[in-house]
C-alpha cells in the first residue's frame, strides 16, 4: 500500500496499481477502472480501508489495477461478499466488479 498520510486528498492515481492493465485493445474495463479510480478518489476513500471485491471473467483482474486490498470470489457472490465485506470488516468502501452481457458495473457501498 502506499504511505499516505491520513487527511491528504488522494488523487486517482493513488488508487493505482503497478500491475500492467491486460484487457482487449477498445474493452469498455478500461474506461471503467478509470471512472472507479476517479471517484474513489472523489469520495474520499482511503486504501488501507477499502476493499475491490470480483467474480469472474475479465472484470475479476480490478483488484490487481486498483491499489486497495482485493478479494475473489465465485461466480454471481461479489455482490453478497461486498455487502458482507462492508459490514463485518469494518471497511470505509467497498467496490464490487461483475460482469454483465460484456460490461462491467462497479458498485460501493459503505
Amino acid at each position: 500500500m502506499n504511505d499516505i498520510a491520513p487527511g491528504v486528498q488522494l488523487s486517482p492515481g493513488d488508487f493505482a496499481s503497478d500491475q500492467e492493465v491486460r484487457w482487449c485493445p477498445g474493452c469498455g474495463d478500461y474506461s471503467i477502472l478509470k471512472a472507479v479510480q476517479r471517484t474513489l478518489s472523489q469520495i474520499g476513500a482511503r486504501p488501507e480501508t477499502t476493499v475491490c471485491i470480483s467474480g469472474i471473467g475479465c472484470a475479476s483482474r480490478f483488484p490487481y489495477y486498483l491499489e486497495t486490498y482485493g478479494y475473489h470470489t465465485i461466480h454471481g457472490r461479489a455482490p453478497a461478499v461486498s455487502r458482507s465485506a462492508a459490514t463485518t470488516w469494518r471497511i470505509s468502501c467497498a467496490a464490487t466488479s461483475t460482469v454483465r452481457s460484456s460490461s462491467s458495473t462497479t458498485r460501493s457501498t459503505a
